[in-house]
């Protein structure tokens, strides 16, 4: 694999200076834009139709589904961004499965764009699009959303761009964006894997390293033994692999994305090589796994929960735009992890559930007074399948509050952009600044996002 060198005696291509994306001028023009333009800006996310129109197998088990809008409209987004897509996985007439994935593709092409899923043999969702999302299938998105993006302009796109296993998705729209675009820029991108030939995309990456005297794309293969025919880096990421590849990092942008784990390593890498942290971007979709841990202990004070356990895990890694293979930190499926937290309210498992709402009146047919209550604050919560009353602060966001109270409410994000911890409201209202993660309808049908909502008056939730 080649490093991003340039075919000899070829000359330099004169470029204007800097980075500018094809809308900067539009967003910045003191006169109203043409309608076409306006298309083009990636002001705010939409919900919209997508038909599948094709689909390439990757290296590294990824599968790049391609999509066009079904109202013939371009898709504006920033390179980076991810979608938020409804998959009828347990059928059409079922209710959805919302997973996130990232926009491989370019916005510099936007008639068509792509994301890629990586297949994960006990996913939910990943196998079901490596086995049935073909060409003509039509799926219901929301986006683009994230703030994990090149930015609109850049006078100096001095760029480190690092990825592990299927991380490289969102690196790879700002690889092709870059490369599609006029303008001078300096690109370095290191991509860690787990054996050679399963770097996704790395075809096109030699290709464009080829051509593009801006852009240089270096290979490590993690913790795995380093073949004899092996020309790139070998062993988990460093801060003399960062210095190799980049001496002068301290001077760009540098954008990752890849597992926790990864990511967690490289903040601390970046910061040994004189990185100052304003100048690096992370891709954490999902929420720490502290909080994932600290919900594990939580449910598995009740009885019969390794199932659900184990599909909470299974999801967590789904919900991420991109699934990743290697540098997962150990997980205990039972459990048993000790996570710090705050204290736990245990509530009594012989406690009966309360009856479903009675139908059309929209509130509990269930004697809430009746209900334990825990907590302080000056509005109550009112959970029925729980059967218990939760005070809380209008301040303090829903979520943690009905965690910390024994509360069973599902969360991976905790930014409202997953939906992961969508639930019914049946009376009340609530603040909710959410990320993308749920639907108009859903809003109208009385569902919304604990992990991103204040409660404004006393609520009734199914939960």
């Amino acid at each position: 694999m080649s490093t991003g060198t340039t075919q000899a005696g070829t000359a330099a291509a004169q470029r204007i200076r800097g980075m500018e994306m094809p809308w900067n001028r539009v967003l910045s023009s003191q006169e109203g834009p043409a309608s076409a333009a306006r298309a083009l800006g990636p002001w705010h996310p939409q919900e919209f139709l997508a038909e599948c129109v094709q689909t390439i197998e990757e290296a590294g088990g990824l599968m790049t589904f391609v999509f066009r809008r079904l109202d013939g409209a371009p898709l504006a987004f920033r390179a980076g961004q991810y979608l938020n897509i409804a998959f009828p996985v347990h059928g059409e007439d079922a209710e959805m499965v919302d997973r996130s994935y990232s926009i491989s593709s370019a916005p510099t092409v936007p008639w068509t764009f792509s994301i890629g899923i990586k297949r994960d043999p006990k996913g939910l969702v990943s196998r079901w699009a490596h086995e049935n999302l073909r060409p003509g299938m039509v799926l219901d998105m929301l986006g683009p959303v994230g703030a994990f993006h090149l930015g609109d302009s850049d006078r100096r796109a001095r760029y480190l761009f690092l990825s592990a296993g299927a991380g490289i998705t969102p690196i790879m729209s700002m690889v092709r964006t870059i490369h599609s675009l006029p303008g001078q820029a300096d690109v370095v991108v290191l991509c860690h894997g787990t054996v050679p030939g399963d770097f996704a995309f790395w075809p096109e990456l030699e290709y464009i390293a080829q051509v593009d005297s801006r852009i240089q794309v270096y290979y490590s293969l993690g913790d795995r033994e380093k073949p004899a025919d092996w020309e790139g880096f070998s062993g988990r990421l460093t801060a003399a692999m960062i210095e190799a590849v980049a001496p002068d990092a301290n001077g760009r942008k540098v954008f990752a994305c890849g597992p926790e784990g990864y990511l967690n390593s490289a903040t601390e890498l970046l910061r040994q090589v004189g990185v100052d942290d304003t100048s690096v971007f992370m891709e954490f979709f999902s929420g720490d796994r502290k909080t994932l841990l600290e919900y594990q202990q939580e449910i598995s004070l009740a009885e019969g929960i390794a199932e659900e356990v184990a599909e909470s895990v299974e999801e967590f890694y789904e919900s991420q735009p991109p699934e990743l293979a290697i540098y997962e930190p150990d997980y205990d499926e039972t459990g048993t992890i000790e996570a710090t937290g705050q204290p736990l309210v245990a509530v009594d498992s012989a406690a009966p559930l309360a009856p479903e709402p009675a139908s059309g009146t929209g509130s509990p047919a269930a004697d809430a007074s009746s209900f334990p209550t825990v907590g302080t604050g000056e509005l109550t919560m009112t959970f029925l399948r729980s059967a218990l009353n939760v005070r809380i602060s209008p301040e303090e966001r829903i979520l943690g509050v009905a965690q910390r109270a024994g509360v069973r409410i599902g969360a991976n994000c905790q930014e409202g952009m997953c939906g992961s911890c969508k639930v019914v409201k049946l009376d009340g209202d609530v603040e909710m600044n959410h990320q993308g993660g749920i639907r108009a309808r859903e809003i109208e049908a009385g569902k919304f996002l604990p992990c991103c909502s204040t409660a404004v008056s006393d609520l009734v939730i199914d939960a």
